[in-house]
């Protein structure tokens, strides 16, 4: 389950995709042009004219009267039409990611703060796999629905979000859900989730027809009331309607059998993940047979459930030719392929939670020096979308580690702001408050004087326990309108520029920022690593100077990075030819590298980082925000020795 091949798949599946929405819409013109023909050839029964010209003609050539090739291309323009516009309409509709798709379901974003204890539990899951597999918080959705099911949605982990019913937060104990989200954390690693969004918007264009066609019979029937029985332009109009409604059953047909080609395998895949990392296979299981035990399963009731069938954890809709169209595999073959012992009973017992129970943190100690970070860099780098117990346990462990107020803060937006200004606080006392002073540039005073406590205490905070808050902190972050990030990201640049210079930690902070903030759109990965050649030398350098004083070891370490690149000679640069401007380029052009290519570039990064035989933290903050950046996501470090 290579994290790189999985996303190389999905690529690949996008393209499988294309072909069967190509063959999908052949499907629909042939649909199109038989009903055309029916029609007319219907209309003409009555022709006296037609009748004596087809005159001893066979049906086929009677047909060719009735139709020629300049008809045929018009309904096949028209078809193809219609699809590539209800495509882009949708593709529209989704670009805002995640949340697009949790509100069209009904679902309401969790606050932060809530008080509910199964909102919390669930909360609690979300943060402890995101901190394990180093990838930032998603904002997380409940839909008030009895059925058992969840999804993830999102174009890039920067706009994902997860979903999960209210019956499935409720029946489930906490291995049960921590089981459930894990698959959905598989989902977003494989890149699922942006294979799942371009199914939604190219499959709106095939289902446009039918629902033209339902609108019109509508229309039609409203009409109609009052009008003249000898009114024929209301027949004519519900001919059409019908006619278009069976191409949209036509169209449903073809799409649910896309989806199914699509997402079974990937249903399998996210299966085996989440037993991979909680290393318990009762609990993925356990809410599979959950689910084939309630009453409610695991259909979804809301409006556009069907439209998303495909992104659930269970099945969603019912459909027709269940065997052949359904989204899903069936429970029993799920279950079966993580209990190979299953006995097909579909009773669970329920058991009750202690908090010794939900305490699986190691007790084994931290490393005693950086010597074993080095050695653990490279599992670490293994470890890329397959996080581990281990690394479960270790997050859980750095979650007890920061203040419960930072936590706290970390929930809701006005403290989630205090903590990165807190972050970015000078040691030096005067440029402290000339930052303060810089602050009030856009911020009111009262307002900045409640931040001070929480910004204070951000402040003083372990170095290794910044990036995790940072995860934290990113959902409520996420949550302030477009105008309130402009000004929070002013203001932190405001914070950066207090000295005149920009350190290094100061950039990781503002680019861990800035990445889920980020509005581009641009999610495609297509970019071959040896046409970057200048942006690898840009990164490689940054490595090389950020952990190594001597200029002798700066060399030997970008030298051997670059070796394993086999790009040819690439030049180390000086800390003066490196720029803020010029490092955040090369990171956007290699965050749209092949997935099968960046490989590659993180093991030329971590021998960059290796070369001296030690690793400090900051350099391992720094490797993994750039690995966060490049869309590959590192757990913590030290989750690798705790496994």
């Amino acid at each position: 389950m290579d994290f790189f091949q999985q996303q190389d798949l999905a690529r690949r599946n996008t393209r499988k995709l294309v072909g069967l929405l190509l063959l999908a819409i052949l499907s629909l013109v042939a649909v199109t042009t038989a009903l055309f023909i029916f029609v007319t050839y219907y209309l003409q029964t009555g022709n006296s004219q037609f009748q004596m010209q087809a005159a001893g003609l066979s049906l086929w050539q009677k047909i060719g009267m009735l139709i020629d090739w300049q008809t045929m291309s018009g309904i096949a323009l028209v078809v193809m039409t219609v699809v590539f516009l209800g495509g882009v309409y949708k593709y529209l509709q989704l670009k805002r990611g995640g949340r697009a798709v949790a509100e069209a379901l009904g679902g309401r974003l969790i606050n932060t703060e809530t008080r509910d204890f199964h909102e919390r539990q669930l909360l609690n899951v979300v943060e402890e796999m995101a901190i394990a597999s180093g990838t930032q918080v998603p904002p997380v959705y409940v839909m008030e629905e009895s059925a058992i099911n969840a999804f993830a949605a999102g174009h890039t982990p920067q706009d994902a979000v997860i979903g999960v019913t209210r019956g499935c937060i409720e029946s489930l104990n906490r291995d049960e859900l921590q089981g459930v989200i894990a698959h959905e954390f598989s989902h977003i690693f494989h890149g699922d989730m942006r294979l799942n969004m371009r199914l939604v918007a190219l499959l709106n264009g095939i289902l446009l027809l039918g629902l033209i066609g339902h609108f019109m019979m509508r229309g039609a029937a409203y009409r109609s009331i009052g009008r003249s029985s000898r009114d024929n332009s209301q027949a004519a109009i519900v001919g059409i309607g019908l006619a278009l409604m069976i191409i949209g059953y036509a169209g449903t047909f073809f799409g649910n059998i896309i989806k199914a080609a699509v997402s079974r395998q990937r249903e399998f895949l996210a299966d085996a993940s989440a037993v991979q990392f909680t290393r318990d296979n009762n609990g993925i299981a356990g809410a599979l047979k959950k689910i084939g035990a309630s009453s409610a399963g695991s259909k979804l009731e809301a409006e556009h459930s069907a439209e998303f069938s495909h992104m659930y954890f269970g099945q969603g809709v019912k459909t027709a030719f269940s065997g052949l169209m359904a989204t899903h595999p069936p429970l029993g073959e799920r279950i079966t392929r993580i209990q190979p012992d299953w006995d097909g009973s579909y009773e669970t017992v329920t058991r009750d939670e202690t908090p010794q129970e939900q305490e699986t943190a190691s007790e084994q100690s931290d490393p005693p020096d950086h010597l074993m970070k080095a050695a653990i860099l490279a599992g670490a780098f293994g470890h890329i979308g397959q996080p581990t117990t281990g690394h479960l346990n270790a997050a859980q462990k750095i979650l007890a580690q920061i203040p419960e107020a930072l936590r706290a803060a970390a929930h809701e937006s006005y403290g989630a702001r205090a903590i990165i200004f807190g972050l970015l606080l000078d040691n030096d006392a005067g440029i402290r408050e000339q930052q303060w002073d810089l602050l009030q540039q856009h911020y009111a005073a009262a307002e900045l004087t409640q931040l001070k406590a929480t910004a204070l205490a951000s402040a003083k905070l372990d170095t290794d326990l910044r990036l995790p808050l940072i995860e934290l902190a990113t959902p409520a972050l996420k949550e302030l309108s477009d105008s309130q990030q402009a000004t929070f990201l002013a203001a932190i640049d405001a914070l950066i520029e207090a000295d005149r210079k920009t350190s290094l930690s100061e950039w990781i902070i503002r680019r861990l920022i800035s990445h889920p903030l980020s509005d581009n759109q641009d999610f495609s990965r297509n970019l071959n690593l040896r046409q970057q050649r200048n942006e690898c030398a840009t990164l490689l350098s940054l490595l090389a100077l950020a952990g190594n004083t001597a200029q002798t070891a700066r060399e030997q370490a970008f030298s051997a990075a670059a070796q394993a690149l086999r790009l040819g000679e690439l030049t180390l640069l000086t800390g003066k030819e490196l720029s803020i401007t010029q490092l955040d380029t090369a990171i956007d052009k290699l965050q749209k590298v092949k997935p099968l290519q960046k490989p590659a570039l993180l093991k030329a990064m971590s021998l960059c980082i290796e070369q001296d035989g030690v690793v400090t933290s900051r350099e391992a903050e720094l490797l993994r925000t750039i690995a966060t950046c490049l869309d590959c996501p590192v757990p913590p470090l030290s989750g690798e020795y705790q496994g």
